[in-house]
């Protein structure tokens, strides 16, 4: 019998805009880069245990005036080491990770396409359906965040995109 095929799974990655927007997402070659600098161990964990190469990830603008979700990628390689935390000239280096046995990981994206209408982390509260979205609870931080189907589902229809 032939292995069930994996449940495509939804994430949503966060970027300072002034750091690495989705726009410089897309005019990079193939619109494909390496999602880098993550050094938190749970979005670590998510990225190398969780995320899978054509898992769908929304492409979400933090720390400026409005955040919001602005672009669909693709998750197009899995977690491999992150080079950065071994190389001292970058500002994500980190001294204990070991080329033999590496402390971070990363994955690369390719961008899909914008979202019609990018959405403000204010349009989003109080809409039925992401009430549990851990992007909209209290104190989430984190730079790599499951999303639900459902949630998915909503947001993309909010958006004006396709859902797949």
């Amino acid at each position: 019998m032939p292995a069930a095929k994996r449940v495509r799974r939804y994430w949503l990655l966060k970027s300072e805009p002034e750091t690495f927007s989705f726009d410089d997402l897309m005019a990079r070659p193939n619109r494909t880069a390496c999602w880098d600098g993550v050094r938190n161990y749970q979005a670590r964990n998510f990225m190398r245990d969780d995320m899978k190469k054509g898992d769908l990830v929304f492409f979400y603008h933090s720390s400026v005036d409005p955040s919001q979700i602005v672009g669909i990628a693709e998750v197009v390689r899995e977690s491999y080491p992150d080079h950065t935390a071994l190389d001292p000239a970058d500002p994500h280096f980190d001294p204990k990770s070991k080329a033999d046995a590496p402390t971070w990981m990363m994955v690369d994206v390719r961008a899909v396409r914008p979202l019609a209408t990018p959405l403000a982390l204010g349009e989003l509260r109080g809409v039925k359906g992401l009430e549990s979205m851990v992007l909209l609870q209290r104190g989430s931080r984190l730079s790599v965040q499951p999303v639900t189907a459902a949630e998915w589902a909503t947001i993309c229809k909010l958006g004006g995109v396709s859902p797949d």
